[in-house]
């Protein structure tokens, strides 16, 4: 007889916008809140008895609600006011995960005293993954989308070659990527002192951005580690941190049956191909903690 493995439900993609006034100037902050309840939930698959099941659109109405009860001061303290709320109000939730993406705004600078426009930023999308089980905590933080490029001060040469082998060796050449990286943070507990969740993100992405500047790359391999071991070095709450990097490919174009020579000291031009790409992928961890954060990140 077939039995019931692990299963959650829940409301995806909850699109959230809160507005804060102080006097003329006006904050926003843009979430994307996805809720994933799971605990005795045996039942409603087996006989189709809902008497267990808080329904979904309640969860998205709650998500609503709590973004005027208690404000948005980051996209992590909200989802754990979520995930509290779930567990200990609904006897047969045992674990609430919740999932949110947040957009940033810009501040359009005006020459009047009102402060309410704004243009979108492109950059990045910030992500949070918040599970709860009534007991311990887990926060997995993150970003995707964030497009970075060194137009110099990269290599690559010296690797394995066979008859299949093609690409010449390079030692200056375009390094890019796409960063998708998530961090998991130490804090567990709530008898912990919550971390600074607005600050640490700021500081992450620095710290992540600076180690990509300044490492002078022989292969994506050494900046990945560089970039995740600058954020562990410098941020006490963060344990694990992994990224997966696409290679995005820049070739040299051949302009010689033009009679052009198309040098790197001179100033080149490149075809940026979108695909294939290397994809290049790692933890990088604190000594002494275990991985935790899932190999594939589309699950995440």
């Amino acid at each position: 007889m077939p039995i019931l493995g692990p299963n959650q439900y829940g409301k995806a993609e909850n699109r959230v916008v809160k507005i804060t006034r102080d006097g003329a100037t006006h904050h926003i902050k843009d979430l994307n809140v996805s809720v994933s309840l799971s605990g005795d939930m045996d039942e409603v698959h087996y006989s189709g008895s809902n008497a267990n099941v808080l329904p979904t659109d309640t969860t998205k109405n709650t998500v609503y609600a709590f973004a005027k009860e208690h404000g948005i001061a980051s996209a992590e303290q909200f989802g754990i006011h979520l995930a509290r709320h779930f567990v200990t109000s609904q006897e047969p939730i045992r674990t609430a995960r919740i999932r949110i993406e947040e957009y940033a705004w810009e501040r359009i600078a005006t020459a009047g005293e009102d402060k309410h426009s704004f243009v979108r930023q492109g950059q990045e999308t910030r992500l949070t993954q918040i599970t709860y089980d009534g007991s311990s905590w887990e926060v997995v933080s993150g970003l995707k989308d964030l497009t970075v490029m060194n137009s110099t001060n990269s290599e690559f040469w010296g690797y394995v070659k066979d008859k299949y082998t093609t690409l010449p060796e390079a030692y200056d050449r375009i390094l890019a990527t796409e960063v998708a990286g998530r961090w998991r943070f130490n804090w567990s507990d709530d008898e912990q002192e919550t971390p600074d969740w607005e600050t640490s993100y700021e500081q992450v992405r620095k710290h992540m951005l600076e180690a990509f500047a300044e490492t002078y790359s022989l292969s994506l391999q050494q900046t990945l580690y560089q970039m995740g071991s600058r954020i562990i070095d410098h941020r006490a709450e963060i344990d694990e941190v992994r990224f997966s990097l696409p290679n995005k490919h820049h070739f040299l174009v051949d302009l010689e049956p033009f009679g052009l020579k198309n040098a790197t000291e001179d100033g080149a031009v490149y075809f940026a191909a979108d695909r294939p790409y290397g994809l290049i992928e790692a933890t990088i961890l604190r000594d002494g903690c275990e991985p935790r954060i899932p190999v594939d990140l589309t699950n995440l």
